[in-house]
This record gives structure tokens, sequence and C-alpha cells, in this order.
């Protein structure tokens, strides 16, 4: 359970630190970063039930980023400061893709 919730406020500072340096991507407070991260995991563990792991944004390749930006990009809609272009959400799946390759996770 403390694994869980270290991975949501690492996820959180991401989002935050993502909030800082992309265009087309903000998010106001800690607070919402942390329930987008839970919004962003919500949404990709259904999209992976629904389509199978060849589609889930934890995926490799062309379709695990889109769909990570899909994500994204939804997100916005259920968190009240987050505001997220199309440009910038593709710019944060990239991102969140390269930090996910680089930062080993229990879900490989």
């Amino acid at each position: 359970m403390l694994g869980l919730i270290v991975r949501f406020v690492v996820a959180a500072l991401v989002l935050l630190f993502l909030g800082i340096l992309l265009p087309g991507f903000q998010i106001a407070g800690f607070l919402n970063a942390l329930i987008a991260a839970i919004v962003i995991a919500v949404v990709g563990y259904a999209v992976e039930a629904v389509f199978g792991k060849n589609v889930s944004p934890y995926a490799r390749g062309l379709v695990g980023f889109l769909v990570g930006a899909v994500v994204i990009y939804g997100a916005q809609f259920v968190v009240p400061t987050m505001r997220v272009s199309v440009v910038g959400a593709l710019l944060a799946s990239l991102v969140i893709g390269i930090i996910d390759a680089f930062v080993p996770t229990e879900l490989r």
C-alpha cells in the first residue's frame, strides 16, 4: 500500500513539473496533480482492461504513446484546474514515456 501511495505522489510531482516545463500543459497545485495522477491511472487501467495490454498507455510504441496522450487530454475534463492542449498532451505523453523507460516500476 505504501508503494502505491509513493507511486501516486511521484506521478503528481511529475505532472507538476510538466506543468512548469511544457507549453499547453497547466495544472495548479499538488492536490490537483495528485487527483490527475489517480484519474490518469484509472482511465489507463480501464483502457487496458477493454482493449488489452497492447493499447495501454504503458505499452511501448506509437499506439501506447497516442493512447497515453488521449488519456492525459481527457483527464482535464475531470480535474478542475488542469488545462491541456492537444500538443501539450502529446508532449506530456512523450516525456512521461521517457521517464517511464528510465525509472523502473513493478508494472513491467
